[in-house]
């Protein structure tokens, strides 16, 4: 049996209802819910929570996957508070024991003291940007995805827990010209390809 810990990162904030990012974690909860081969826990950032038992649910899950929306090229705040306290709760509990150096050669290893080593991660963002910002040449991010863009501090910061990520999902125009049926069936046919086939 498979453990997924989901985590909705959008947020209620300013003209943001973060309405999407709620709608497709409840389709991920959803889809593994109707899958007897999974269990599921999760969290929602807009909502308190015990930094100590968010912390045990990284520890119990096989797979975290994340939601949230990118708001000036980063995670909005509430969601990146919530993996600083976390994760900074998780020091010796299972998240992270050091950040891999020793004294004796403080130059190599800086990364490798996490402790979520045989875990994965899958990341869903959600932006107002199309994607051919992302992949055509001149337009504005260069033709570097998300993930090697403005969200590789983001994936660098789950490597050093010991993740490994999964494919993720990016959605785009969601702001001018969203397509949230067409959206959620190709989330669907994602999820189905990477936890069922």
């Amino acid at each position: 049996m498979t453990k997924i810990f989901i985590i909705n990162g959008g947020q209620k904030f300013g003209h943001s209802g973060g309405k999407f990012n709620e709608t497709v974690a409840q389709e991920t909860l959803n889809f593994f819910q109707n899958n007897s081969d999974f269990k599921v826990r999760t969290t929602d950032v807009n909502h308190d929570y015990n930094p100590a038992e968010e912390v045990e649910k990284f520890v119990w899950a096989d797979v975290i996957i994340y939601h949230t929306p990118v708001w000036w090229f980063q995670l909005p705040h509430g969601f990146k508070k919530y993996i600083d306290v976390v994760f900074t709760e998780g020091y010796n509990k299972g998240i992270y024991k050091s950040d891999g150096r020793s004294s004796a050669n403080p130059a190599i290893n800086y990364g490798t003291g996490g402790t979520l080593h045989g875990r994965k991660y899958m990341l869903t963002t959600s932006w107002n940007a199309p994607k051919e910002a992302f992949t055509l040449p001149g337009e504005f991010f260069s033709e570097r995805s998300v993930d090697d863009g403005p969200l590789f501090g983001f994936h660098r910061m789950n490597a050093f827990t010991g993740m490994t990520p999964l494919e993720s999902k990016h959605f785009h125009d969601i702001e001018k010209n969203a397509d949230v049926p067409r959206d959620l069936e190709l989330y669907k046919a994602h999820l189905s390809k990477l936890f069922l086939n």
